[in-house]
């Protein structure tokens, strides 16, 4: 069965995309008046320059919002959760996983929810940050159809050179918004991704449907719900305290780790002695809890007394009443009530995720790398691993090669090599590859 989005390939502008990313260059170079910008479409170019205005890179890799357990929190939870299947009744043929295109569907912000479709292109979006919980709004990477949609309130195509981000350039897509029918109030956005075929004028008015039928589903469901539940009676109001929204520990490439704790009423970053960036860290990985002796082997090694933890753990939740009460941890097992995110788990959902190149940007380094710690040593090898893993078995050349460039891979010879075999055999970058080997194997 044919995807139902295929159709005539109708070309979106009549302007050339070598003209489209000569004037993409001279908006970056802040020269306005140029005038191959008068042959860009006037929404690009103004998208352009609010992206611009908004400092968004222009090679950028998107921010990853929402972990995986968050993720799966949050969109069990979203309005759009329930419309789904008529998403991909109408936008995917019966064989997803070979169907020339990617669905993506994200909420008001411009996170990205879900994302379904093709697997190879999946894969190949995943290298740019195309991945769920990654933020696609125009505030974060610039003039794309789902972030630029969402700015207008409209449905948008955007063709290859006319992405903000040079990284989205092979890509095209079309993206339409979804609303409340009642309030008017944004849900979230509808999106297609992949080659021409996707910003056809079918392509558009099929999305732009897809996006009425969902916002009818939703209503119907509403109206039925109504009819079918009485009204409850309204609970009493109770004061709440402020809560710790987000809680990340900073680990990566740093002899100090930085908490940064985000309430509703303000934030705060505090950095940590390595004792308890070791504790800390040791809770956020085994989240389902510790024995006093099974932390203090983690933290001080083995033949240690817990005598020598428990002072430790005293001086630890008086730091964190002061900046981040939810955070202090419970006894018997240790463990922390909410959960704690670290810069090196983000990395390895980047990872799990396909978002190769985002991964390999996010990661700044080993984890605490003066930190002595048994269970902090076994966790820097294991990130550290499974980086080197994902860049051997699934990484392009091109995030191999920067792999390659940063201290874990510098003198890896496998990489090097494999580097070496996926290059075009007129690449000018072969040379300095085989100089490199031939050090390596000479040392």
């Amino acid at each position: 069965m044919s995807a139902p989005w295929q159709g005539t390939r109708d070309l979106l502008h009549p302007v050339s995309r070598p003209l489209i990313e000569r004037a993409h260059e001279e908006m970056l170079a802040g020269n306005l008046d140029d005038r191959r910008l008068r042959e860009v479409r006037p929404l690009v170019r103004e998208s352009w320059e609010r992206s611009r205005r908004g400092s968004v890179g222009p090679e950028s890799a998107p921010p990853l919002d929402l972990m995986s357990e968050e993720l799966e929190e949050y969109r069990l939870a979203h309005p759009l959760a329930p419309a789904m299947d008529v998403i991909r009744a109408l936008l995917l043929p019966d064989i997803q996983e070979d169907s020339g295109v990617i669905i993506a569907v994200g909420d008001k912000a411009g996170r990205l929810l879900w994302i379904e479709g093709d697997r190879q292109l999946r894969s190949l979006a995943g290298d740019m940050g195309f991945v769920a919980g990654a933020n696609w709004s125009e505030g974060a990477v610039g003039t794309t159809a789902p972030g630029t949609a969402l700015a207008l309130g409209q449905s948008v195509q955007i063709r290859g050179a006319e992405h903000y981000n040079r990284l989205v350039h092979p890509w095209s897509c079309t993206a339409a918004p979804v609303r409340d029918r009642e309030t008017g109030r944004l849900l979230g956005v509808i999106d297609i991704t992949g080659g021409p075929e996707v910003v056809t004028t079918q392509a558009r008015l099929l999305v732009d449907a897809t996006a009425r039928a969902v916002e009818a589903e939703l209503m119907v469901a509403r109206l039925r719900e109504r009819s079918e539940t009485p009204k409850p009676r309204p609970a009493p109001v109770k004061a709440r305290s402020p809560k710790t929204a987000r809680a990340t520990l900073h680990v990566l490439g740093r002899d100090r780790a930085r908490l940064e704790t985000e309430s509703s009423h303000e934030e705060s970053m505090i950095e940590l002695s390595a004792r308890h960036a070791a504790i800390l860290l040791m809770l956020s990985v085994h989240r389902q809890g510790l024995s006093a002796e099974r932390l203090c082997e983690l933290v001080y090694g083995r033949g240690v007394s817990t005598d020598t933890l428990r002072p430790e753990m005293v001086r630890l939740r008086k730091v964190l009443e002061r900046t981040a009460p939810d955070l202090v941890p419970e006894s018997r097992p240790y463990r922390l009530p909410v959960i704690l995110e670290t810069d090196a788990h983000d990395v390895l959902s980047l990872l799990d995720r396909g978002a190769h190149r985002v991964a390999l940007t996010a990661y700044r380094g080993p984890v605490l790398p003066e930190s002595t710690s048994p269970g902090v040593e076994d966790f820097r090898e294991s990130v550290r691993a499974a980086l080197r893993e994902v860049m051997i078995s699934e990484a392009s050349v091109d995030v191999l090669l920067a792999y390659a460039d940063i201290p874990e891979g510098q003198a890896d010879a496998e990489v090097l090599r494999l580097a070496l075999e996926m290059l075009p055999a007129r690449s000018p970058k072969r040379a300095a590859l085989v100089t490199r080997i031939e050090r390596l194997e000479a040392g």
